[in-house]
């Protein structure tokens, strides 16, 4: 089995901000994206569905990828104020997130669907970023292991090559809460996660690229960013920030 470390990426998750001013951040991000930063990682930022045309005009040529937030399993038809896969491909995305924990609550989406997501994502050429993570409660009764296994292999598709999907490990409690798991519980569950994703898909399964998300700041990437089989984050409100999003990127300088 290949011991290489998969190439990182940092992503950046807008939720629901930003308008046409926006596009001034995103251009920042670019012009910090230089060719030493480049070489060492990669940068992708999904913005609300609003934007997704705008930014994926403005990133041409940059080399930093565009995404989605979410997409519906079908590939068109009567869906009023959905977006689907083929649309943001169309629009110039790249990556769809699926399976963020508030999609999962505020919409009750069930790893079933997420993983029907993830397979229309594929079906219009974009990488799925599935998101998986435990609440509080699942975290201090001792399940946030058995709780994130459950939900790779029900949102996870059947097969992978490595490239075609990323999971994102998002623990819910700390998500905008400015709480962040310590280093050994990150690994734990990275490990965890690396483990099922090699028993699932073989030699493949090394080379799934395994992001940490939740309250990731420029003063905590370090230590985040450091850990074995955390190859890169999913970025939140300090996404909204050049500065702030380049300056945990730099982690990989």
């Amino acid at each position: 089995m290949t011991s290489a470390r998969p190439r990182p990426l940092v992503a950046g998750n807008w939720k629901m901000n930003g308008n046409k001013l926006s596009a001034r951040v995103f251009a920042a991000i670019i012009q910090g994206y230089d060719a030493a930063l480049r070489s060492k990682v990669e940068l992708l930022i999904c913005p609300p569905a609003t934007l997704t045309v705008t930014f994926g005009v403005v990133a041409v040529g940059s080399g930093v990828s565009v995404g989605g937030q979410d997409c519906h399993v079908k590939a068109s038809g009567a869906h009023t104020g959905d977006v689907s896969a083929p649309q943001l491909a169309d629009a110039g995305a790249s990556y769809v997130i699926v399976g963020h924990s508030e999609r999962r609550a505020d919409h009750g989406e069930t790893d079933a669907v997420v993983r029907a997501k993830a397979l229309a994502a594929r079906d219009a050429w974009l990488t799925p970023v599935v998101c998986v993570g435990e609440t509080r409660g699942q975290r201090e009764g001792g399940n946030a292991l058995d709780v994130v296994r459950a939900q790779l292999a029900g949102s996870l598709p059947e097969t992978a090559n490595g490239d075609d999907l990323v999971v994102a490990y998002e623990p819910v409690w700390a998500i905008g809460t400015g709480l962040t798991p310590t280093p050994a519980q990150v690994a734990e569950v990275h490990a965890a996660i690396r483990a099922a994703l090699v028993e699932r898909y073989g030699e493949a399964g090394a080379a799934i690229r395994i992001l940490y998300g939740g309250s990731v700041k420029p003063d905590n990437a370090f230590d985040l960013l450091s850990v074995s089989h955390v190859d890169g984050a999913l970025v939140g409100g300090a996404s909204l920030e050049a500065a702030d999003f380049l300056a945990i990127a730099d982690y990989y300088r």
